[in-house]
């Protein structure tokens, strides 16, 4: 079980792009954050003028999705899009203290129609049954999955949303990492919790 969770974990931070992708991801927001304890707004977004297409080089010569590359930038210039409206730094990091709450209600809803959001990620990945919302043991893995997702969400959501209040940008880009591999963490569980049922349970609903 420990050997399969660990594979299972570094797969998945693999897929996010390991640790030096997830570094690299987050290199705009600590380049802004930083800038703007040194020398205010107008240097972080100088410096994350810089930074942005720098990352977005970066991801793409490590061979790194396209499309996920071309989001990050995006992602990078409405946040500096808000935070220039604003002329809050901590602002900057708005949108994505909204994401956990999008997210948990997602997840949430998807449990009550009856189709967890982890069973749509990863059943494929796990070489699961198409049906498998009529087995009863592997439909509760990834409701049970979904649910903890739910909660990691609100935890994210909380966590972001003190930060924001007490203006800590600083906290808010060290969420941002930190979300990565608890997310990670997360699907490895899943994957290898379903992997079992998948094995053990073949009787429908």
């Amino acid at each position: 079980m420990t050997n399969d969770l660990t594979e299972a974990l570094r797969r998945s931070l693999a897929r996010s792009g390991g640790v030096t992708g997830i570094l690299v991801a987050a290199a705009p927001a600590a380049a802004f954050v930083v800038a703007d304890a040194l020398g205010g707004l107008t240097w972080a977004f100088v410096a994350l003028a810089v930074a942005a297409p720098v990352a977005f080089g970066v991801r793409l010569a490590r061979r790194e999705s396209l499309r996920g590359a071309l989001i990050g930038l995006a992602v990078a210039g409405g946040c500096a899009a808000v935070a220039a409206v604003s002329g809050e730094a901590r602002a900057f990091f708005l949108l994505p203290t909204l994401i956990p709450a999008v997210m948990g209600v997602v997840f949430l809803g998807s449990v009550l129609v009856r189709r967890p959001v982890a069973g749509v990620l990863f059943n494929r990945l796990v070489g699961g049954p198409a049906d498998w919302r009529d087995h009863a043991r592997l439909r509760r893995v990834y409701t049970v999955s979904t649910l903890a997702g739910v909660a990691f969400h609100a935890v994210n959501l909380g966590l972001r949303g003190v930060a924001y209040l007490a203006d800590q940008p600083a906290v808010l880009a060290a969420l941002g990492v930190v979300a990565v591999p608890g997310f990670a963490a997360l699907a490895a569980v899943t994957l290898v919790a379903a992997r079992r049922a998948i094995s053990t349970s073949t009787s429908p609903a």
